[in-house]
């Protein structure tokens, strides 16, 4: 028996070698070529390189795994759940086990052979959470190339969080790398299986990457990647018309209208994952203004949605009363409140507030500080009167998960995934950013993450959305689609290739016109 399994691993490990030997070599025009540049509007956060180090819902570090790494299955253009490190998965009839094929002969950027053992040992490092890896029993390497996830019991959002970009559980570390240089070393250097090897990272000035041309998708054609890190619109803006980037994103109105004009650029627009909202964080509090239905339902009538979208985004963002993008399975389309300034007052007056009251503070999603002070401008209009607050982007996220702050924050979630898996982190009891909830929407909620039947689920989470939004939970301002400047050196920029998401992706697919190279 011993020597069957040597000989079958021998004719396996020949064969791989065939294939690869069999592949025609790329001639000179097809090689990557030149270096493509973006300024971002965030520091980029070393942890961010390592998928273990992921949090559910954190959209921000894809930015980078995208390049960097790649998971069993992610979204890509066309297909939000589409096989990649897996060739193919299957579900047992209980729905409790979770069976994938490997594709086999990758290695990563450091030529350690991908397998199995590197899955298990990603997602036990991975700090995807509760909601996904309490529910796995057990993951069983059945060979090199297959890997199988055991549930507790079933739990239909198993792929939504391990095969999506929810979390950073489903996304592949090596394990011998890992275990040679630790955690912290990884993040120094870290090594993957995506399209771009990590060249340096400059802490808060820009991270460098080069094209891996052995990937097994396709090759890339840039040579170089570039992220510049430039937290000033107007210097983003103008990094991209003299030349320094290629695409600058998330430019403010002012900035994106200037471009606009010049036929040497145009705008990209993107986006339509994040949601922006009001969360009213005193509202458990019974002695607080905000405890009282009429007063969550005035700031929300005082917010002209449609004027702060024409400001902030050109016009582009889209208006809503959902906490979940429409194009997500399970969202209930619902109604924004309407922009009735007289209603407002009158629902203040008659919560006993008819000189209006003073609020408390502000905090705006950093850094979306300018729709901020429009917002508190609307709210002070009908006599909310309320405090300015602004915090670096990595401060502020650890403070409202720690639930420090208090007032209201314009918040944003990008969870992927379904409406359930959007809503979790929000109204769940234990959820992060949960400070109180209802009994009856706890219960509906614990009660569709075990139902399998489609729409008996469905019947229950537009159940959760419809009272959510008649009992103003939240205030739901509108699905963010923002422009970026592109410049004339790019002939792809891969923005919304992948619909719905903000950035650049997939990155193989990014070109620069004919003529391009570094400057």
């Amino acid at each position: 028996m011993t020597r069957l399994m040597i000989t079958a691993l021998m004719l396996a490990a020949l064969a791989g070698q065939a294939a690869a030997q069999s592949r025609p070599a790329p001639t000179p025009s097809e090689k990557p070529d030149g270096e493509m540049r973006w300024a971002l509007y965030v520091t980029l956060a070393p942890a961010w390189f390592d998928p273990g180090e992921v949090r559910a819902g954190v959209l921000t570090p894809f930015w980078v795994l995208y390049a960097m790494h790649d998971a069993l299955v992610k979204p890509m253009p066309g297909n939000l759940m589409t096989p990649s490190l897996a060739e193919s998965w299957t579900v047992s009839g209980d729905q409790r086990v979770y069976d994938f094929k490997l594709r086999e002969g990758l290695r990563f950027h450091n030529g350690d052979a991908f397998t199995a053992d590197d899955v298990k040992f990603s997602f036990q490092r991975s700090k995807a959470g509760k909601d996904l890896k309490d529910r796995v029993r057990e993951v069983e390497v059945v060979g090199p190339a297959r890997v199988r996830f055991h549930l507790h019991e079933p739990f239909p959002d198993f792929m939504a969080y391990y095969g999506t970009v929810l979390t950073g559980a489903g996304w592949i570390v090596p394990r011998k790398y890992v275990e040679r240089v630790g955690d912290e070393g990884f993040k120094k250097h870290p090594v993957g299986l995506g399209p771009y090897k990590f060249v340096s990272h400059t802490p808060g000035v820009e991270l460098v990457l080069e094209a891996f041309e052995g990937y097994w998708r396709k090759m890339p054609s840039v040579k170089r990647l570039v992220m510049k890190t430039v937290p000033d619109p107007t210097t983003r803006a103008a990094m991209l018309k003299n030349g320094e980037v290629d695409i600058a994103y998330m430019l403010d109105a002012p900035s994106a209208l200037e471009l606009k004009r010049d036929p040497n650029f145009r705008l990209g627009f993107s986006g339509a994952i994040g949601v922006h909202y009001l969360d009213f964080f005193d509202q458990w509090d019974p002695k607080s203004p905000w405890s009282d239905r009429r007063v969550r339902l005035a700031a929300n009538h005082a917010i002209d949605r449609r004027g702060l979208i024409e400001a902030e985004t050109l016009g582009a963002s889209r208006a809503t009363g959902s906490m979940a993008p429409r194009s997500f399975e399970f969202t209930l389309a619902l109604p924004p409140y309407a922009y009735e300034p007289a209603k407002a007052k009158q629902l203040l007056a008659e919560a006993g507030y008819p000189s209006g009251f003073d609020g408390g503070d502000f905090y705006p999603f950093p850094p979306y500080w300018s729709a901020g002070e429009t917002i508190v401008n609307y709210l002070g209009a009908v006599g909310i009167r309320m405090k300015m607050r602004t915090m670096e982007r990595a401060a502020f996220q650890t403070a409202w998960a720690g639930k420090k702050l208090s007032g209201i924050c314009m918040c944003t979630l990008a969870n992927f995934g379904n409406a359930a898996t959007r809503l979790a982190e929000a109204v769940q009891s234990d959820g992060t950013y949960t400070r109180g909830f209802d009994p009856d929407v706890e219960a509906l909620f614990k009660q569709q993450a075990r139902e399998t039947d489609r729409r008996k689920r469905e019947a229950m989470l537009h159940k959760v959305q419809q009272l959510l939004y008649d009992r103003v939970r939240f205030g739901p301002l509108y699905e963010f689609i923002w422009p970026s400047g592109i410049g004339p050196r790019v002939a792809e920029p891969a923005l919304l290739l992948i619909d719905p998401y903000p950035w650049s992706a997939p990155y193989e697919e990014v070109r620069l016109k004919a003529k391009g190279g570094a400057r």
